[in-house]
């Protein structure tokens, strides 16, 4: 499918989809300690950040190809949606025009797709945030965009430095995107469930005041590298 990465004039009208439920309890472990279960692959470029803050969500990608400074595909997109999606967009040449605002999120909304990652700009930004519509963008820019050349919708596209296939199941927070393949989400979610119910054990032990020295077995390792204690400096002499 990667083959078809920068095709353009293309409309995919099924994808697969992974679990909701499996896409909603990914949402809950959120973006680092995704990335950290699944080996530390799939996270966007740190240049893609909220525009909102205390937002965590997931959902399914549709990916829409477009135009720089051209955001005709959007309004394609929005056909292809289904509650529970996430759009994820990008150019096919960096731009950082406003691609994004108000209007085009009002229409995803009523279609219920959860958010937008997008790889270029938005505007509006305080509407959105009001709208509570979340988004991850590149950038945020006021400069318009027109409606005249052809992308894709739902082919395979890099976004953020990351290759997205349709259907790959997307998490956002206040951390950044990440970005898993579409059938190795139960795999990843036992990864994290493993992977946070580790953290909230340490959690409780250094709550208690023990250190990640011990907790982490770091002691032997860190003598191992040269490391040494001395009381005072006259221990080190001249």
């Amino acid at each position: 499918m990667s083959e078809h990465i920068g095709k353009t004039g293309i409309v995919v009208r099924n994808i697969p989809r992974a679990d909701p439920a499996l896409i909603d309890e990914l949402q809950r472990f959120g973006v680092a300690t995704i990335h950290e279960a699944q080996g530390r692959k799939g996270l966007l470029g740190t240049s893609i950040r909220p525009i909102q803050q205390g937002i965590v969500t997931s959902g399914s990608a549709v990916t829409v190809l477009v135009a720089p400074g051209d955001n005709w595909m959007f309004h394609v997109a929005v056909e292809q949606c289904r509650p529970g999606d996430i759009l994820v967009v990008a150019p096919s040449s960096p731009c950082t025009d406003g691609y994004f605002g108000d209007l085009l999120a009002t229409s995803l909304k009523a279609h219920g797709v959860r958010a937008l990652v997008i790889d270029a700009g938005v505007r509006d930004t305080h509407t959105l945030r009001e709208m509570g519509f979340a988004v991850w963008s590149r950038a945020i820019s006021a400069q318009g965009t027109i409606k005249e050349t052809l992308g894709s919708v739902n082919l395979p596209l890099v976004c953020g430095g990351q290759l997205v296939h349709p259907g790959d199941v997307v998490v956002a927070d206040d951390d950044g995107v990440v970005i898993i393949r579409r059938e190795e989400v139960p795999q990843v979610v036992v990864a994290s469930r493993t992977r946070a119910d580790l953290e909230e054990q340490k959690t409780l032990r250094l709550a208690k005041g023990e250190l990640g020295l011990d907790i982490y077995n770091m002691r032997v390792r860190l003598a191992e590298k040269g490391l040494r204690y001395v009381d005072n400096l006259e221990e080190l002499g001249d």
